[in-house]
């Protein structure tokens, strides 16, 4: 008898690095609890520390997953772009890759509504509702969001400028249910994002040798991303159904918002090995080399947008590290 059942398509998993070493025991437990689809999985390891290095090796030999690991750290983008090199060479019959920072966790289905969303809307990329923060899945950070480029007149001459907003940031999930659906928008975040393998055979991405674009070492990697996918005629999608939690924090954004939600602000903890890492992804030297890519590739005015991130450099490794320190020091 023949089989009329609809063969799945297959999806790799890419982890790598979001700014920290300490949350990956924490990922990759939550990945193989959570994840109720097949997948592969390709763990880019740049260049952790030992405990962390001695710890995916184990949970490599046992879920039998391969693991890549750099002799130096490399930006983000860089680091997907190791597992994705591999993906497209060596699991040439990979439909979906799905690109997932090291800090996160999963609420089980999450993989399975990603691709459902896919499969059913013909979207080239997909991402979660991610939340952010303990207790997980119960705090938005992104649930997608505007993002596109227009153009406009300054004495006389047209200026080109990023218009961007993000849906609902800050949103506790149990006020916004009627929200919690499938939404087609311009861009959704790295944290966890599921893109086809096609999209990376375009004519956009023949710039950057059907890769992620390696000039954008630190910042706005998603809207550059997103930007390609959109010229090349794909389509990008939010299934909040499908739900993620990020570690990941903007204190100047969502402070206000996280006290009223757990009524005490707590910062995320660091680990002795994550210093040097997290100090290089945050460094004035990264963020200002992605501005100034993105700004140029896109033949951007310097305007507002940039002007307000260019004042902000540095803002993350005060926020979440030289602040804080600074404040145990002078109050105990």
């Amino acid at each position: 008898m023949i089989s009329t059942e609809k063969k799945r398509p297959k999806a790799t998993i890419i982890v790598g690095p979001r700014e920290r070493f300490s949350h990956t025991e924490q990922c990759l437990e939550s990945l193989y609890a959570n994840t109720d689809y097949p997948f592969d999985l390709v763990f880019v390891d740049v260049c952790s520390p030992k405990p962390v290095e001695r710890y995916i090796q184990q949970k490599a030999k046992k879920e039998s997953f391969e693991v890549i690991r750099t002799s130096r750290y490399i930006s983000p983008n860089q680091a997907r772009n190791v597992g994705l090199r591999h993906v497209l060479l060596s699991h040439a019959d990979t439909q979906y890759v799905v690109f997932v920072e090291n800090d996160v966790i999963f609420k089980t289905g999450w993989l399975s509504r990603l691709i459902d969303c896919a499969e059913e809307t013909g979207a080239a990329v997909v991402g979660p509702l991610t939340c952010l923060g303990s207790p997980a899945h119960q705090v938005i950070h992104n649930a997608g969001g505007r993002s596109y480029i227009k153009t406009d007149l300054k004495r006389g001459q047209p200026r080109r400028k990023i218009k961007q907003s993000a849906y609902l940031t800050g949103q506790p999930v149990a006020k916004v249910p009627e929200e919690l659906g499938r939404v087609k928008c311009d861009y959704v975040e790295f944290h966890c994002m599921l893109a086809r393998t096609s999209i990376f055979k375009t004519a956009p991405f023949e710039r950057t040798h059907g890769l992620l674009d390696e000039g954008m070492m630190a910042t706005r990697e998603h809207i550059d991303f997103c930007f390609m996918v959109t010229e090349a005629g794909g389509t990008i999608y939010s299934d909040r159904t499908s739900v993620v939690t990020t570690d990941t924090i903007g204190i100047s954004n969502n402070k206000t918002g996280l006290m009223e939600w757990f009524g005490q602000f707590k910062l995320p903890d660091f680990k002795l090995y994550d210093l040097p890492y997290f100090m290089l992804r945050w460094s004035d030297a990264w963020d200002l080399a992605s501005l100034n890519h993105l700004r140029q590739k896109w033949d951007l005015a310097e305007d507002k947008y940039f002007k307000k991130r260019y004042a902000g450099l540095g803002g993350r490794r005060h926020e979440l590290l030289v602040n804080p320190l600074v404040d145990r020091l002078t109050f105990g």
